[in-house]
């Protein structure tokens, strides 16, 4: 079991320390992924986007959500999610990916998609998604979602778009 005293949403007051975690664990220019092209100017789903703190008030994991689209259908895009390396085994990116999950079925979404390890993944109910396609280069094999509802991914299919920035 994780080591966790608070999991809640990301604040305006966590964005760099945040930034700084998917710094370190990801390789230098994570920003010029394509996955990152939808993000830009686009802020992340309020309520959704996770940190998770321990007793003493270290972060130790981040999870954002962004909105998405389908041709007409909204989805969210998962990511990143990072746990620092000191806490990584602990099960902290599971609890991060399964309690956004929930809070996104209960905000009312129906389909999550992301761009990862189908191994990983599969073991949260991500699928490959051979309909959709993310902006390149992305290795189709890597792009996977999940349903919040039944059959939310039913019939979607198309390039994935940025979704309009809020007014």
């Amino acid at each position: 079991m994780p080591r966790v005293r608070e999991l809640r949403p990301e604040t305006q007051d966590d964005w760099w320390e945040v930034e700084a975690l998917y710094d370190l664990c990801f390789a230098p220019g994570r920003e010029a992924l394509s996955s990152y092209r939808l993000r830009d100017g686009i802020a992340p789903v309020r309520g959704l986007s996770l940190v998770a703190r321990d007793a003493g008030g270290i972060l130790g994991g981040a999870i954002r959500f962004w909105p998405v689209r389908i041709g007409a259908h909204d989805a969210l895009l998962l990511g990143p999610v990072a746990v620092h390396p000191t806490r990584q085994g602990e099960g902290l990116g599971g609890l991060l990916i399964r309690e956004s999950l929930e809070r996104a079925r209960a905000q009312g979404w129906a389909r999550v998609m992301l761009v990862g390890d189908a191994p990983y993944y599969g073991r949260f109910g991500f699928t490959r998604l051979d309909s959709v396609e993310m902006p390149p280069p992305t290795n189709p094999d890597r792009v996977l979602g999940i349903s919040l509802v039944p059959g939310a991914w039913d019939k979607v299919a198309g390039k994935v778009t940025r979704a309009e920035p809020e007014p």
